[in-house]
């Protein structure tokens, strides 16, 4: 039986036993499933069929980048990252994902690990999705100078990085 992100038994299913583990690697690992799911599996499965083995590799893939994204290794992080985005949402256009996007787990971990793909200013919505905020709150950091507005409109994607980036090293020193 293959347990998917929207199975209510999924949070039962085993994660790895690593020391380093957490419960940021559990909600990438099945945001990631669920993605890889809608995007890859899911459509694959009904035009071919799907066997077992493949959902197994899926699976190990995922933990795989889940562990890329998270750790220390920048380089491979922020490779894993833009390989993810470019595979996962094809188009012929740059990536422009909605706003609640970069609320999601992976997306938190895009922004972190590699910035937006195809943006080095965000407008100031996507900025307090990417944040967690809202819109005003993002018009009140870059008035205290806390994200940097940029000269074409809205905030540096850099800035907002550095400030998620700062917001969750406080959290996990708390």
């Amino acid at each position: 039986m293959t347990l998917m992100a929207n199975d209510p038994d999924f949070t039962e299913a085993p994660m790895p036993q690593s020391p380093t583990w957490t419960a940021a690697h559990g909600e990438l690992a099945r945001d990631l499933e669920r993605v890889v799911e809608a995007r890859v599996l899911g459509p694959f499965d009904l035009l071919f069929g799907l066997e077992d083995a493949v959902r197994r590799r899926a699976r190990e893939s995922i933990m795989d980048w889940t562990e890329a994204l998270l750790g220390s290794d920048d380089d491979a992080a922020r490779t894993t990252a833009m390989r993810l985005v470019s595979t996962l949402f094809p188009a012929d256009v740059p990536f422009d994902p909605p706003p609640t996007w970069w609320g999601s787990p992976f997306g938190r971990a895009v922004l972190l690990r590699a910035g937006h793909p195809s943006s080095d200013a965000v407008p100031f919505t996507v900025a307090a999705a990417m944040l967690g905020i809202s819109r005003q709150g993002v018009h009140d950091l870059a008035r205290r100078g806390k994200v940097q507005a940029h000269p074409d409109g809205g905030v540096t994607v850099e800035s907002v990085r550095g400030r998620l980036r700062d917001r969750l090293l406080n959290d996990s020193t708390d």
